[in-house]
Order: C-alpha cells, then sequence, then structure tokens
C-alpha cells in the first residue's frame, strides 16, 4: 500500500505518542503527510519523537498533556487547533497495565488509573475532538484497543475490562458520529515490544501472575510499524465502510474492506456475547 501523501492537508492528533506504538503511529501519519500533534507527558520523550519526524520531513508539534485531566485535554485540542487547524483524525493511544494479580490482592488505587489510563483517556479525548468533527461533518478517530479485552485474564482485571469497554465505547459512538460523516475505529496493535510489555515480562508482579507473556512476546512479536501502517489506512478513509469494528494488525485490511457489507450484515468483528 502506498500511503505517501495520502493524508496532505490533515491534522492528526495521537496521543501517547512520545514512545513505541504512539511514536510509531505518529510517524507513519506525518509520512503520508499529516500534520501531526504528537501528545505525551513526559517532554523528553516528545522531543525524540517530533526529532525522528522532523529529520524525515514530516510535520509534528509536541504537545505536553496528562489525557487523564479534562481540562488539560480541552486546552491541548483547542491549542492544535490554533497552532495546526482543524483536527481530522485522532488516535487514542495511550494505555496502562500495572494492576497485576488476583482482583483481592490488587491496589485498588492501581486498579483504577489502568481504568482511567484507558478508558477516560479515550473518552476525553472523543469528547473534546467530536463537537468539530460533527460540525464539520468529517473526521475519523482511531482508538487502540486489546485483543485482551474479547478473553477474561483473572490476574489482568483492570486492563482487560478497559479494553472491553473501549471497544465497546468505540461501536457504540460509531453509531451516533455516523449520521455526521464521522468514522471511529478499534484496532489491536498485535504483540509489540513496548515499555508496558517490559513491564509484564521483567517485573515480580509480572514474573508472579503473568508469567505467559513472556511467551507471548517471544512467539508472536511484531514491529510497532505494523500498527502504523494500519492507523494510515483508516486515516485515509479507504476503510470508512468498516466503522464502529474491531479490526486487527494481522487482517488482511484491504479483503475486509472487499467484504464490508457481508460484515456488517453479519455483524463481524464487533464485541458480542455468543448465544
Amino acid at each position: 500500500m502506498d500511503h505517501q501523501n495520502i493524508l496532505t492537508g490533515q491534522v492528526a492528533i495521537v496521543t501517547g505518542g512520545g514512545r513505541g506504538i504512539g511514536r510509531a503511529i505518529a510517524q507513519a501519519l506525518a509520512a503520508a503527510g499529516a500534520s501531526v500533534a504528537v501528545v505525551a507527558r513526559t517532554e523528553s520523550q516528545l522531543t525524540e519523537t517530533i526529532t525522528l519526524i522532523r529529520e524525515a520531513d514530516g510535520k509534528a508539534s509536541p504537545f505536553v498533556t496528562d489525557v487523564n485531566d479534562r481540562q488539560a485535554v480541552a486546552q491541548m485540542v483547542k491549542q492544535v487547533e490554533q497552532q495546526l487547524g482543524s483536527i481530522d483524525i485522532l488516535v487514542n493511544n495511550v494505555g496502562r497495565h500495572h494492576a497485576l494479580g488476583p482482583l483481592w490482592q490488587v491496589d485498588p488505587n492501581e486498579w483504577w488509573k489502568d481504568i482511567e489510563g484507558n478508558l477516560l483517556s479515550t473518552f476525553l479525548c472523543m469528547h473534546a475532538v467530536l463537537p468539530g468533527m460533527i460540525e464539520r461533518r468529517r473526521g475519523r478517530i482511531i482508538n487502540v484497543s486489546s485483543a485482551a479485552g474479547n478473553l477474561p485474564r483473572p490476574h489482568s482485571t483492570a486492563y482487560t475490562s478497559s479494553k472491553a469497554a473501549v471497544t465497546r465505547l468505540t461501536e457504540s459512538v460509531a453509531i451516533s458520529a455516523q449520521p455526521y460523516g464521522v468514522c471511529v475505529f478499534a484496532i489491536h496493535p498485535g504483540s509489540v515490544r513496548t515499555t508496558m510489555a517490559d513491564y509484564l515480562i521483567n517485573s515480580e508482579a509480572g514474573q508472579t501472575w503473568v508469567p505467559e507473556f513472556r511467551t507471548i512476546y517471544d512467539e508472536t512479536e511484531i514491529p510497532a510499524e505494523q500498527a502504523g501502517t494500519l492507523a494510515v489506512f483508516l486515516a485515509s478513509g479507504k476503510a470508512d465502510l468498516l466503522t464502529g469494528r474491531f479490526l486487527n494488525v494481522y487482517d488482511d485490511i484491504e479483503e475486509l474492506v472487499r467484504q464490508a457489507e457481508t460484515i456488517r450484515q453479519q455483524d463481524c468483528y464487533t464485541l458480542r456475547l455468543h448465544k
């Protein structure tokens, strides 16, 4: 897929863009021509991402923001609009997975921080950008969810619950936003070796409660760039017929677009109970 200049003239926000998957997505969007607002809490990481993008002749600007803070998110969106223009694309990539162990043993504060890091941040950013997208009758939102939300994981209750919620939130908002020309997607980025993954593999809590993650990453690790490729494809509008769907980096996305009518009729690629 040739993505060069496919997003020229568009403005994108990428949260959690200071490293890992967020950085790869920000780089991919910029390489496709978008002006990218890279959002993270750590200024030094933002500086690294912006430097990489600009060295590749891309357009990017840093925004130090805590996306769990409603006022901070609103201010960030206002600044992006003032500096870069109307927002066409939002990628909610911030994620957290620290509360490990049986529910009755985990620290309630850590558990809730996982919920906020994965779900609240996604809600606040969508809540801030959607009014403008609705008014302009265009926009695309990509929420980084996880296949972990599709199955029970007894020692990752906060992460699985919040990612399942992100997927269902995506489906719900996609239905209400579609009449206004706004598409919303949830994606699974695959087994990317991020800082979060390193914590799951190497920390004492991770080795105690989720030792299977070492095997998962050893056997199925993929580069973060694949998430960037998927994000560009979705941001381009080529997959708008799949709005509301949970999509995977391992999917043949072009083939899914060709099968979009069947997917809608059979309600595939959604979070549903089996009866």
